[in-house]
């Protein structure tokens, strides 16, 4: 191939791409100016924590008629919330929030080194800092419900029942656990290039850790406490997830948390088939 033929060769295969892409565009416009939203990573971490943050510690008001709703977790607990928020559920409880970081996770043990990576131990142990159920008991005490929502650690769920004993949990208080969730890499930039009919066929699989950590939930929880599987309600499959509704909004920006559109759509996925439909 000559000199001069190589730079004709990069534009066709340039051209191609473009081509391509505006053909997807072209398929479902809106759709794809969804997904370019959706590649602002920092406007949708925004989102994520917009309405967990002004909730976070903040006490329950004394004279308000409505119940008390404590959500308890991770950023994980913040994606619930705006399920909750965006199809107007559980609009009778004043919600409060105690955000307790991955890395720490919520529980309560004499052994919490066994939990938590050397490297996160000092952010745990700074309560100023971080939150944990030690600070939140007093709280937990005056909740008619509590939910607990979190990126869960195998080790962690499988001392959950034992941390929710420790709590002294009344028999007129209810306890929700929510499995966690993961819809696998994200990858905007090559969903662009695809066609409505490919974008809805997209599934990734399950994640393994995640799903060890959900098995563990569901086996070894108190039968007191509610367990409610994501995976199972979300994706209706115990081996992969759909990554965009029917509608053709991507359900997550990153794999761990939700769109706005995501949390509409998990959302009414929990409430209209979960026993989070009678609280």
């Amino acid at each position: 191939m000559s000199m001069a033929q190589k730079p004709r060769l990069l534009i066709c295969i340039m051209l191609i791409g473009l081509f391509s892409t505006i053909s997807a565009m072209a398929d479902s416009p809106s759709a794809r100016k969804s997904l370019i939203r959706s590649a602002n990573i920092d406007a949708n971490e925004e989102y994520t924590f917009k309405h967990c943050n002004p909730l976070r510690k903040k006490p329950f008001e004394t004279n308000s008629k409505k119940k008390k709703l404590l959500l308890i977790g991770d950023s994980q607990a913040c994606d619930f919330l705006n399920s909750m928020i965006e199809n107007g559920y559980l609009t009778n409880y004043q919600i409060r929030m105690r955000y307790i970081p991955y890395q720490c996770q919520p529980l309560i043990s004499k052994h919490l080194s066994r939990f938590i990576d050397r490297k996160d131990r000092e952010l745990c142990a700074d309560t100023e800092r971080t939150d944990n159920l030690l600070q939140a008991k007093e709280q937990i005490k005056q909740a008619n419900l509590v939910i607990f929502s979190a990126r869960w650690k195998a080790k962690a769920a499988k001392a959950l029942t034992e941390t929710i004993r420790q709590l002294n949990i009344k028999s007129d208080q209810n306890v929700i656990v929510l499995g966690g969730k993961f819809f696998g890499k994200i990858s905007i930039r090559q969903y662009l290039r695809m066609s409505d009919k490919t974008l809805l066929s997209i599934k990734n699989d399950i994640d393994d850790n995640v799903k060890e950590s959900n098995k563990i939930l569901r086996t070894e929880l108190n039968r007191r406490i509610i367990y409610i599987d994501q995976y199972k309600l979300v994706c209706g499959s115990e081996k992969d997830c759909p990554v965009f509704t029917k509608n053709l909004d991507l359900i997550s920006y990153d794999g761990w948390h939700l769109t706005k559109s995501g949390a509409r759509y998990v959302g009414n996925k929990l409430f209209k088939n979960s026993p989070l439909r009678e609280m």
